[in-house]
């Protein structure tokens, strides 16, 4: 039988180096998330861009809280049309975003005779009466208003005449601020639609 001598060292297994993290695998969910964010950015600025109804201008078509999703690419290749429900850029502060219906196209004149409105084109002498089943009778306005538009501007009212700030207090709206139009309706989950609020003559 033998003795291991004890003054010998034991041999021991040599322990393994701890292996530096996986760097590719760091660098891999960089790339992604920095993918994400430029795709999120791209999305927003020129595709579709996130808004919340604020107050009562838009009853009963839009309501406060109401979450819709903004199309910002159609009005790059068509221009907006009559009874179209935008976003844009508040004149006054450009900081804000409103939501209206357009009403007036450039170079028309719009008439509010009594809450009754008009347009006239210029290649057209005779007013022509709009029909606006939008609009419901308790948000009715008496307003008598008249305004001529140039060239790139729009004349925009809220569904519900009697609180909305429009171009009936502020003027017509530059056609640069239009933001775009809402394509969807998320929430109230009982009102999710696509291209709330359309309508057309």
């Amino acid at each position: 039988m033998e003795i291991g001598n004890p003054q010998e060292p034991r041999q021991t297994q040599p322990i393994p180096a701890k292996r530096p993290a996986d760097k590719s695998t760091a660098r891999e969910w960089v790339t992604t998330l920095a993918m994400a964010l430029i795709l999120a950015w791209i999305i927003r600025s020129f595709l579709v861009e996130p808004f919340i109804v604020v107050g009562a201008s838009m009853d009963p078509t839009f309501a406060t809280g109401q979450f819709l999703l903004v199309d910002r690419i159609t009005y790059r290749f068509t221009a907006p049309q009559r009874d179209d429900v935008i976003v844009f850029h508040y004149p006054k502060d450009p900081t804000q975003d409103y939501i209206k219906r357009i009403i007036g196209l450039p170079g028309e004149t719009v008439t509010i005779a009594d809450g009754h409105v008009s347009v006239q084109t210029g290649a057209s002498s005779t007013p022509i009466a709009l029909n606006e089943p939008f609009i419901d009778g308790s948000h009715a306005s008496h307003d008598t208003f008249t305004e001529t538009l140039g060239s790139t501007e729009y004349f925009v009212m809220g569904d519900n005449r009697l609180e909305s700030s429009d171009s009936r207090v502020w003027g017509p709206l530059p056609a640069d601020l239009i933001v775009g139009r809402p394509l969807v309706r998320l929430t109230p989950l009982t009102q999710i639609s696509v291209l709330p609020g359309a309508y057309h003559q």
